[in-house]
């Protein structure tokens, strides 16, 4: 992990295509943005995680006959 000191209005570059600045610093809250192209879809840590999960249990619940019928196999 790199840990970085930013300061409000700061920004660091990561792929030379996204930028995450420091919109605001209050108490022991920080507000980012982040400027990403489309393509690369951005999630909160908690989201991501409910998504990841989500997947996992759809994979387990597929019933092979119901795919089958699906592709006509």
């Amino acid at each position: 992990m790199l840990a970085l000191s930013r300061k409000k209005g700061d920004s660091i570059i990561i792929d030379n295509n996204i930028e995450i600045v420091i919109i605001d610093i209050c108490k022991d809250q920080v507000k980012i943005g982040i400027k990403a192209p489309k393509s690369i879809p951005v999630y909160r840590k908690e989201v991501f995680e409910q998504i990841t999960n989500e997947n996992k249990e759809a994979v387990l619940n597929v019933n092979v006959k119901d795919i089958k019928k699906l592709f006509d196999i």
